[in-house]
């Protein structure tokens, strides 16, 4: 189903947690919302999922508008980051929930129920723990519970919260990517929420990054990369140094030394730059810089420290003692002024 949000707005007091978000995600489209803590993502998650009322706007999911729908009426499955599962009820009860509180006239007959939880409960692939209780089972395998209750009444729209926050490293990365596998079988409009970048650049085809309750950019990871439409998204998306400037003449003078001015097409002012690990290359021999470490598993990056700054760049590999000093080439770089302009420096 195409979800369209207009507009959508939600205040508590003086905050604007949600502020006029528009947001359009096509059929079968699986999406991200990207923030830090406090941005309004999980907030806009409830306003979708009917556990919040907006103030403002609209929220159409196949054109029919439901922003003042109960829960129940929306036809929207939600997995939470705790899973929500009923600690008194087993695998099979949780996941049927959803179809035995239906009104009568809607409600499948109990044969229906039981062949449609078994149903998902193969496809989630634990058919096996369909009479143990939440207790008895693993993270992962709740977390396998809680999709297959939200898949349970067919929604419309699917909304992960945080759904991988609380397994560890190896079984979440593990989790991802059955989901997202599990996302392209079904074809499901989906929506995860995540503080997570790398979790959002694996799973999402686009992703909508949220700055103090408004949409700051969407886009694929790529073009969040390369292409960042304000100094939020350029610091908050990939890896970034961030440095500090003055742009006189067309020309970035940084405030730290050891650094030559580069041309910037941006008005004279205050501007930052902000510098990707290709952005930079540090060479062996006498120079400014001196490098604090290679990093593993990333070939060809190294720490150096330049002043009271500390940047990540490329070099090649006669650069391996800590402590060495070397020269710093920039190669180019995202700025921006402090009216929010930005070009590429080169």
């Amino acid at each position: 189903m195409s979800v369209e949000l207009h507009g959508l707005s939600r205040r508590f007091g003086e905050v604007a947690a949600v502020d006029g978000v528009s947001l359009s995600l096509r059929t079968g489209e699986f999406a991200a919302l990207l923030g830090p803590s406090g941005s309004g993502k999980t907030t806009l998650l409830r306003l979708l999922a009917g556990l919040d009322l907006p103030d403002a706007g609209e929220i159409r999911v196949h054109g029919r508008d439901l922003a003042r729908l109960p829960a129940r009426e929306r036809r929207i499955g939600v997995v939470f980051q705790n899973y929500a599962l009923f600690r008194h009820m087993s695998v099979f009860e949780n996941v049927a929930f959803g179809l035995r509180v239906r009104p009568r006239r809607t409600r499948p007959s109990a044969a229906e129920i039981r062949r449609r939880v078994m149903e998902l409960l193969e496809l989630v692939q634990i058919p096996q723990l369909a009479q143990r209780y939440p207790e008895q089972i693993s993270g992962g395998q709740c977390q396998r519970v809680a999709l297959a209750r939200a898949l349970a009444i067919e929604p419309a729209l699917l909304l992960l919260d945080e759904p991988f926050g609380a397994l560890d490293a190896v079984i979440r990365k593990e989790v991802r990517r059955w989901v997202r596998g599990l996302h392209e079988r079904l074809g499901i409009t989906s929506i995860l929420v995540t503080h997570d970048q790398e979790e959002a650049m694996e799973m999402a085809d686009r992703i909508a990054v949220m700055e103090a309750g408004r949409m700051a950019q969407i886009g694929v990871p790529r073009e969040l990369l390369e292409a960042p439409a304000s100094a939020f998204v350029a610091g908050f998306i990939g890896e970034a140094t961030q440095l500090a400037g003055q742009v006189r003449n067309q020309r970035l003078h940084l405030d730290m030394g050891g650094l030559d001015p580069m041309a910037v097409a941006l008005p004279d002012g205050p501007a930052r730059l902000f510098l990707r690990p290709a952005d930079a290359w540090a060479e062996a021999g006498p120079g400014p810089a001196l490098l604090r470490a290679r990093l593993a598993g990333a070939e060809g990056r190294v720490l150096v420290a330049l002043g009271e700054a500390t940047l990540e760049a490329m070099a090649d590999a006669r650069l391996v003692e800590r402590g060495a000093s070397c020269r710093i080439t920039l190669r180019g770089g995202w700025v921006f002024s402090a009216s929010g302009q930005k070009a590429r420096a080169g």
